[in-house]
């Protein structure tokens, strides 16, 4: 059977190397390098050692990914015509993105693949850094390396930082939760005689030394609460607190129906927000909203019942349901035929259960304009809606008057409500054929309000006279400057 034996040529230089290492590659009939930049690699040159390194497929492919793919593929060709021993720096098993790939495809091409000894360099980095991993560590991989995977309470050991590029992609990424200044290592060559480690500012990282296949950065655990504020886990943990035995009365007492008119109340401030194209103060009511989130969250948990990585889970996987144009191999190329897709996998998810009305499915919870809006639509679903606007203004106007002749009456009050109730209804109707939102309209208009009143009470104070020194006529002045002003 073809055989590929994989070698580790630790972190340090030859006299670090073990006994039974050193006999395999000195006996070696056709030896390969993954890479010949390693301290023990001159040594054994000048014992007369002979190989073929594949340091120039680096230069040759545009990624990792495919000098990886290159030089395992070599490998297994190379295995059918001679016995091939394969060197990497380290232990073949740490951080050895060809060795693994070898391990996948060996069995499958019929080439036994054996794993022999190596010190890995992490050794070496624990004792050059004097750390100790049973704090928490985790060894990531630089030319991979993804935002979420770093966990700032650990030490962190990001390796395989082999030039400036990948060192300023791990710069960048990490800049983007910690701080510009935050002191980081760059561990070079540990365990060797050329060892070197150098403190620098996160911002210096890819241009403070000369980086090669033997750097590592190392970010030491993060104890300024004041970064660690930006973390989920940080959120999840202040809401706890709130929540527990020390923690704040009023957020203890608080159950789901308590808090539904305050989640109610930071939905409309945080639209409130995006109609003014606040940035900052979108940022603050996101905030509230997700504060709510997480209380209700937390009384889950309290109770016993749920918490926020249930929700997290089950929301997750209904996006990835609900889409399998991105996450599947559906097609819809476009909006209709994203919600068509969309309502039929809604149907399937309830089991195709059929309802008593096509109106079962418009929440009862929502605001009741919001919900005479969603209420005309599943209706227009089945052809029960105007195709022109022309009947539904039609249809205002003949509210107005049945409302106005009952508006006359002073004792039925009750018909009163009803006939407002239509003429609002047959508003919304208008609304939903030019695909306005009533209730976002009505909250327009609220703040519209607000801004012009708020300036006639500024107008009213500077005058030195309260209202009722105004007649209607004077507050209706401000109140046209107001609105010339664009308010």
């Amino acid at each position: 059977m073809r055989k590929i034996t994989i070698v580790g040529l630790g972190a340090g230089d030859l006299d670090q190397l073990p006994l039974g290492v050193y006999k395999k590659l000195k006996s070696a009939e056709h030896l390969f390098l993954r890479t010949k930049e390693h301290p023990a690699v001159l040594d054994l040159e000048a014992e007369g050692m002979s190989y073929q390194s594949f340091d120039e497929v680096y230069e040759q492919q545009e990624s990792f990914e495919a000098v990886y793919e290159e030089i395992s593929e070599q490998l297994l060709e190379m295995s059918g015509k001679t016995a091939v021993t394969y060197a990497v720096p380290g232990h073949p098993l740490v951080a050895e993105q060809t060795v693994q790939l070898l391990i996948s495809k060996g069995p499958e091409r019929g080439v036994e693949v054996e794993i022999t000894g190596g010190q890995s360099f992490l050794d070496a980095v624990f004792q050059a850094l004097a750390i100790d991993p049973i704090d928490g560590f985790q060894l990531l991989d630089g030319t991979a390396f993804k935002r979420d995977q770093v966990q700032l309470l650990q030490h962190t050991l990001i390796g395989q930082v082999y030039d400036s590029f990948v060192a300023s992609n791990v710069k960048l990424t990490l800049m983007e939760k910690l701080p510009d200044d935050y002191e980081v290592f760059i561990v070079t060559a540990a365990g060797s005689s050329g060892e070197n480690i150098k403190k620098v500012p996160l911002f210096e990282l890819d241009r403070q030394v000369e980086l090669n296949n033997l750097t590592s950065v190392y970010v030491p655990p993060v104890k300024d609460e004041t970064i660690l504020n930006k973390e989920f886990f940080k959120l999840r943990e202040i809401i706890s607190v709130l929540r527990g035995p020390k923690g704040c009365p009023w957020d203890k007492k608080q159950t789901h129906s308590s808090l539904k008119k305050y989640l109610i109340e930071e939905a409309y401030e945080l639209i409130e927000a995006i109609n003014s194209d606040d940035i900052d103060h979108m940022i603050e009511e996101l905030g509230d909203v997700l504060l709510q989130v997480m209380l209700h969250a937390q009384i889950g948990e309290d109770e016993g019942f749920f918490n926020i990585a249930d929700i997290i889970d089950v929301l997750s996987e209904k996006m990835i349901r609900r889409h399998p144009h991105v996450f599947g191999t559906a097609e819809a190329n476009d909006v209709d035929a994203v919600m068509k897709n969309w309502q039929e996998i809604k149907r399937e998810e309830k089991g195709n259960v059929a309802r008593e009305s096509l109106l079962d499915g418009v929440s009862k919870g929502q605001p009741n304009i919001m919900r005479a809006y969603e209420l005309q639509k599943a209706a227009a679903k089945v052809g029960f809606d105007w195709k022109e606007v022309g009947p539904m203004w039609e249809k205002v106007k003949e509210e107005i008057e049945e409302f106005t002749e009952e508006a006359e009456k002073t004792d039925n009050s009750e018909k009163q409500h009803d006939e407002f109730g239509d003429l609002l209804f047959a508003l919304v109707n208008v609304a939903r054929f030019y695909n306005i939102q009533p209730e976002e309209a009505l909250l327009r208009a609220n703040s519209k309000f607000t801004r012009r009143f708020r300036y006639v009470e500024a107008k009213v104070n500077k005058s030195n006279r309260d209202f009722s020194g105004h007649t209607l006529e004077q507050l209706d002045a401000y109140w046209d400057e107001a609105k010339q002003m664009g308010m």
